[in-house]
Order: structure tokens, then sequence, then C-alpha cells
């Protein structure tokens, strides 16, 4: 018997764009939603008012060592808190949760199956949102979908259990055959633009034409990808890029991703997770990656001057 969306238990790991944006959705939906985090986080989010799009709004909080399973666990932090985070949800995870992690790149849902295994972790990807948070204060144009999917024995039916949740409570989503192109197409758009935004202190529309610079390096960075996924087993094609440049085109042209909001708040961005990913298998298949490295550089020194 399916449950409706009040008896589902979810809980959502990270108070960034993703994880408020996707919180907020379900609380307004009547869903049971809390964010999980240690006792330090805790203490310092606890009852903190979040506005999002304008409207104020206060969150269940949770503190790890006093949680019990949940159906869904969202992970939805930045890759420098992945390792901690995978700890900090243990007590969420039970012998039925379903474990998604909408985070960027292709190595979010490995480490997770590392610890908990494949029958709890699905492959998914936030697909379409332009999502911004900065302090306390969230803004998107477009929520997008969540796009979910099995290529492993034992997911199928974890997968399904998503879909439901999500049908349950109408938050956009899409279940496809092929999560594994998605995944590496997703992570093509972001070691693309995600770097040039934060590379060039640029927009989306300045990645997408507007800085002529910016424009090419991620064009360049992006056929970096495509070349690296072929020799993964992963067939991309430039109709790929074209796909999700088409996507870009239809965000705010003025919002911006993850890495370039990281640069305004003078936080260490997921360069790693993109160009540090990129350049490693380059060297594995014996293919070139000269643009990502010039943004692995130009990202580091940045960095620097922090």
């Amino acid at each position: 018997m399916e449950k409706n969306k009040k008896e589902v238990k979810i809980r959502i790991a990270g108070m960034g764009a993703l994880g408020v944006m996707y919180g907020d959705f379900i609380k307004e939906q009547g869903g049971d939603i809390a964010f999980v985090m240690d006792r330090q986080r805790l203490e310092k989010y606890q009852g903190q008012e979040i506005l999002c799009n304008g409207r104020s709004q206060t969150f269940q909080m949770e503190e790890s060592s006093q949680a019990s399973p949940a159906d869904l666990v969202i992970v939805a932090v930045k890759y420098g808190g992945l390792q901690s985070v995978i700890e900090t949800i243990q007590n969420s995870v039970g012998e039925n949760t379903v474990i998604l992690s909408v985070m960027n790149g292709i190595i979010s849902e490995e480490m997770l199956a590392a610890r908990y295994g494949w029958d709890k972790v699905i492959y998914a990807i936030a697909e379409g949102m332009d999502a911004m948070k900065f302090g306390s204060r969230l803004r998107y144009t477009r929520m997008g979908k969540i796009v979910i999917g099995a290529a492993r024995p034992g997911q199928k039916k974890q997968a399904e259990k998503a879909a439901g949740i999500f049908k349950s409570l109408g938050l956009p989503y899409e279940e496809v055959p092929d999560i594994m192109h998605r995944l590496w197409g997703k992570f093509m758009l972001n070691v693309g633009v995600n770097q040039v935004c934060m590379a060039y202190g640029t927009d989306y529309e300045g990645a997408l034409g507007k800085h002529q610079e910016a424009h090419e390096d991620m064009l360049g960075a992006m056929r970096e990808v495509i070349a690296l996924g072929k020799a993964e087993g992963i067939p991309l094609t430039e109709k790929d890029m074209d796909y999700y440049i088409g996507l870009l085109e239809q965000l705010d042209p003025k919002g911006m991703p993850s890495m370039a909001q990281d640069r305004i708040s003078r936080r260490p961005s997921e360069v790693e997770m993109f160009a540090g990913t990129v350049i490693p298998l380059g060297e594995k298949h014996g293919i070139p990656t000269p643009v990502n490295r010039k943004l692995y550089e130009k990202i580091l020194e940045i960095e620097k001057d922090y």
C-alpha cells in the first residue's frame, strides 16, 4: 500500500540552494520534512528564518545523533562536505531508505554506495533549475526537475519508490532508462558553465556568448568531457552539448551557477569535482584536457586570494 505524502518521512542533508529549494517545496506540499545535521550546525541554524522567493520560511531540524530512519534521504551538500555528511546521515538510513544525491559531478553516488550499498543509493541529477542562495535568501525562477534512474542490479525498486514519493508530492521528476548518459551530460554542462562563470566572474549570459573567452572555454571544456565520456563507455555527442546549452538558455540570464556564487561569497569551490575529476581521467585515457587545466589553475588562483 502506497504511503501518502504526510506519511513519507524525508530528510535533507545540506542547506544550500538546492536543499532549501526542495525543503521549501516539500514543506509547502504538507510533507514530513526536516534537515538533518550535526549539533554544531543545529545550534547555528535552529530557528533561522530563510526567505524563499521573498516568503519567510523556517524548517524543522534534526540532530544526527537523535535521527531515525527515513523513507528518503536527499544529499544536497558541497563536495567538500560530502565525506562528513556520509556519517551525519547514518541514523537516518534504515533497511528500506532510498538515498539520493542532487550534487554535481559523477562521484557522489559512488562514495555514498561505498558506505551504504547500491541497494539504497540511486542515481539522480537536478536539472533545469536556476536557484541561487546568498546568506538566508533563496531565489529561483525555475525549479527544474529531479531526473532519476537505475543502472545497477537492485536499484530499480528504489528508483520506483523515489518516483512514487515525488509523484505523491507533486515534485517535478523524470525516471529515465539511460541515467548514466544523463548524469554525464549534466557533468559535461557543469564542467563548462560552472567553471567559466567562476573563472571569469560572469553569469549565464556571459557564458552563453556575451563574454567571448568564457563562452569559448565553456564549449572547449564540455568537448573534453565528450571525449572522456566516449572513453568511459558513455556515448556523449555534440547533440548532448546542444541540449544542455538549450537548458541554459531557458534560465534567468542574470542568474549564475553554484561556483560563481562561491566566488562572490568567497567560499571554496567544487573545482575538484569538475576539472579535478576531468584532468586525471584525461591522463588515464591519454586524452588532452588543456581547457580544464587552464580553468583549474585560474580557479585555484582566485581561491588563494580569499
